[in-house]
């Protein structure tokens, strides 16, 4: 019996060539439009935590970190979508940003929080975390400032981020409460 082959899923095309990408639905951007950098800022950020997950120690935090990572490729779906299309892909949702205060309030318990601000590095996989922290946070101002020219209608995208990035500093947090090390004061 001959074998099928399967269609790649990514395809040389070159019609990026000229500085334009498409989105989901057909459209092309220029690879600089704001809508791009947010959702590129988006996935930067599921890479950073993909790397946190691999340098996790703590079983807990690896599965929080792919829940995390799901929720980004959703929102990157939303944003990488025509505006017209919207209703193909699930968006966030107030139950999402829900479900991160729930996480949020669970890990709380198992590591005690500083009280001041701290330096990244206390363990590899709280530095990490406290790095895709920092690219959550500029994915939130993309995201914003997408919000702010109209093109993104979505609230719960914003509320979402916020609730992210805070999180994943209570991950970094966990993490080396795990390790046995207490995070330093950024303090001089």
């Amino acid at each position: 019996m001959p074998r099928t082959r399967k269609k790649p899923m990514l395809e040389l095309t070159g019609t990026g060539d000229a500085g334009t990408t498409g989105l989901l639905g057909g459209r092309r951007l220029p690879k600089d439009d704001a809508r791009i950098e947010a959702y590129g800022t988006v996935d930067e950020a599921s890479s950073a935590l993909g790397l946190a997950r691999a340098l996790a120690t703590d079983r807990r935090v690896r599965e929080v970190c792919e829940e995390l990572q799901r929720g980004l490729y959703k929102i990157g779906a939303e944003l990488a979508t025509n505006p017209g299309d919207r209703g193909r892909f699930a968006q966030m949702s107030e139950a999402d940003v829900e479900r991160l205060e729930e996480l949020m309030r669970e890990l709380e318990a198992a590591a005690p929080m500083p009280s001041e601000f701290v330096l990244p590095g206390g363990t590899p996989a709280g530095a990490a975390l406290d790095l895709a922290r920092t690219v959550i946070r500029r994915a939130e101002r993309r995201v914003v400032g997408l919000a702010r020219r109209g093109g993104i209608d979505n609230p719960q995208a914003q509320r979402w981020l916020n609730r992210l990035s805070l999180l994943v500093f209570v991950l970094a947090r966990c993490e080396e409460e795990r390790a046995g090390v207490r995070a330093k004061p950024a303090r001089a």
